[in-house]
């Protein structure tokens, strides 16, 4: 607990306080495509009752104002549109997602880490057993970017999608997607 007491200060203060870059505007920092399936046994807790693929294109919009994080890490805020579908055994509704994060990359690794929280809006939310309760789900994010030569970007993210029980009592939807980008700027 003390430990934590020492970080989160910390963390606001590199936050709030880093040495961010103000002279710079919004700018789209990639654009892709991605897909993912759920795994059963792979998500949060209670699980899915149905296998789901969602595929999708996606933008990342960056914030003006990136800085150095600690340890030599670039940091910047920024956002993630996405549209596309949400399948179950043939059964396919259209998805939507808006997400606001940050991206920490450092280029020596070639490695960019992001984490973001948002919405998302669908046409469909009843998926054979799964009701997923209603058409707008609340989004959380985690994933991994390799910068690879040639300039573009693959990697993983873990998606998962919950009505947070305002519709009542749903299971949401643990996606574990692959993507590829193509990167305008490093974050």
């Amino acid at each position: 607990m003390n430990r934590l007491l020492y970080f989160l200060p910390c963390l606001f203060l590199s936050v709030c306080f880093g040495t961010p870059t103000w002279g710079e505007e919004f700018e789209w920092t990639s654009v892709g495509i991605r897909g993912g399936v759920n795994f059963k046994d792979a998500g949060l807790p209670p699980g899915e009752k149905e296998d789901f693929e969602q595929f999708d294109v996606v933008g990342t919009l960056g914030f003006p104002g990136a800085w150095e994080a600690p340890w030599g890490w670039d940091a910047r805020y920024q956002m993630t549109t996405s549209g596309g579908a949400l399948r179950e055994n043939g059964n396919a509704g259209f998805i939507g997602t808006m997400t606001v994060g940050i991206a920490v990359t450092k280029m020596p690794w070639r490695t960019t880490l992001d984490f973001g929280l948002g919405g998302a809006l669908l046409s469909k939310w009843k998926f054979g057993r799964q009701n997923v309760g209603g058409p707008f789900q609340f989004i959380a994010h985690g994933g991994w970017l390799f910068h690879f030569p040639g300039n573009f970007l693959a990697g993983y993210r873990f998606h998962h999608m919950s009505d947070g029980t305002i519709y009542g009592n749903n299971r949401g939807v643990d996606l574990h997607m692959l993507e590829l980008r193509y990167p305008f700027s490093t974050l």
